[in-house]
């Protein structure tokens, strides 16, 4: 055999199919499908290329970019009516939503991703009057909905009720919602003064939220939600009063919690480590926490006493810990190498920390690798050499003059 002339379909169906993983699932469709070749049609309808479909182009700057007219008109006439059936995950944007779910039936979609969401879409589409009804209804089990960059803000309550609420109503067989946008804002889920039926659920067993205040989160964990064993929440204002009483045992059902929130020294003792003692049963832990006016930097000391030794069954722990406070508040002032020596028992694999003094204030950040997390803010001239990948906001702040130099590290590391 001449191995020159070897072209893509005289390959073994098994390297075949290794190449064209490499590929995105719509590209490998639009380009391969019915072009007049039987092996390469039945190659691309198998699962590996129809499960999961995203119509949703992001740029760099974290926006939507639509697919041309003649993309979609191949799929919607062509390519979605023959593997519809295999389709379990849509990716979409509000805008060919609708043209892509009429494009055919879908018997077996469960995963819905909708990108510039707004509550107009709840009015049009997430009603018993709508053609997609038998989809949103009776089928979707997973729903992650991403606001549109220009959302204006209403108000919060509108939203808990009639948006956020009713979903929680209207998809009746909902297992999995998350509610989000990066950077931009979108509304919290705001629970506090509302009857607790406002948004609950028996079977939802994944929630990923942004909620208004520590009392709404708080609300979050009354029994209304029986069955949740993953919690992802932001926290917006960690006001609380203790007027408010919302019923909250233990949480035997809670596997897996993420927390992020910023918040001052007493609030933290008093409201974020009591939650930890009601979570015995964990199984993963992610923390995003910025904490001020403390007297001391927060370590693996801190976090094994007041919040590890809680958990015996934890397996995994993602947390990025940042202590804001003045130099005239903290009782020692530590090193990077005083800190990173106080985590001997820290599950984390790698711990790094990464500490600030300025003139008239101090800054430590301590964290697990690989970072995990999206901002960083308030690092100075010194920082450890390690890659941040996943690092979109960053804050740089140092009473020494940054130079050429500083700026190259953080080239490479971000």
């Amino acid at each position: 055999m001449n191995l020159s002339n070897i072209g893509l379909l005289d390959l073994p169906y098994d390297i075949l199919l290794i190449i064209l993983k490499k590929l995105n699932n719509i590209d490998v469709l639009y380009s391969l499908l019915d072009v007049d070749n039987q092996r390469l049609d039945i190659i691309v309808q198998e699962n590996t290329f129809t499960n999961t479909l995203n119509f949703v182009l992001t740029t760099s700057t974290d926006d939507i970019s639509p697919f041309t007219d003649s993309i979609l008109d191949r799929f919607c006439i062509n390519i979605l009516p023959r593997i519809h059936h295999n389709i379990k995950s849509l990716i979409l944007d509000s805008i060919s939503m609708e043209r892509i779910l009429l494009a055919a039936d879908y018997p077996n979609l469960t995963e819905l991703k909708l990108f510039n969401f707004n509550g107009k879409i709840v009015s049009h589409y997430f009603t018993v009057e709508s053609p997609f009804r038998r989809i949103f209804q009776r089928q979707i089990t997973d729903l992650i909905l991403v606001f549109e960059n220009d959302f204006n803000e209403i108000s919060v309550k509108h939203y808990t009720t009639d948006v956020y609420g009713y979903i929680l109503k209207f998809f009746e067989n909902l297992k999995h919602l998350s509610i989000g946008s990066f950077p931009h804002f979108f509304p919290p889920l705001v629970l506090r003064n509302l009857p607790l039926i406002t948004f609950s659920s028996s079977i939802l067993y994944k929630l990923c939220i942004r909620v208004g205040n520590f009392l709404d989160f708080l609300a979050l964990l009354d029994g209304r939600l029986q069955q949740l064993t993953t919690l992802i929440v932001a926290i917006g204002d960690m006001a609380y009063h203790s007027s408010n009483v919302y019923n909250m045992d233990n949480l035997p059902n809670l596997k897996c919690f993420s927390l992020k929130c910023y918040c001052l020294s007493y609030e933290y003792d008093a409201q974020i480590l009591p939650l930890f003692c009601h979570m015995s049963n964990l199984e993963e832990l992610t923390l995003h926490i910025t904490i001020e006016s403390r007297t001391a930097f927060i370590d693996g000391t801190h976090i094994y006493n007041e919040i590890l030794v809680h958990m015996p069954r934890l397996r995994t722990f993602y947390f990025c810990i940042s202590t804001d406070t003045h130099m005239d508040r903290l009782i020692r002032h530590l090193s990077r190498d005083d800190i990173q020596g106080t985590f001997t028992n820290i599950i984390s694999e790698q711990v790094d920390c990464i500490v600030n003094y300025r003139y008239r204030s101090a800054m430590c950040h301590v964290f697990s690798l690989p970072f995990m997390f999206d901002s960083l803010k308030y690092i100075g001239n010194k920082f450890p050499t390690i890659i941040f990948n996943n690092v979109k906001i960053l804050a740089v702040h140092d009473g020494v003059p940054f130079k050429h130099e500083f700026f190259i590290r953080i080239a490479w590391s971000f």
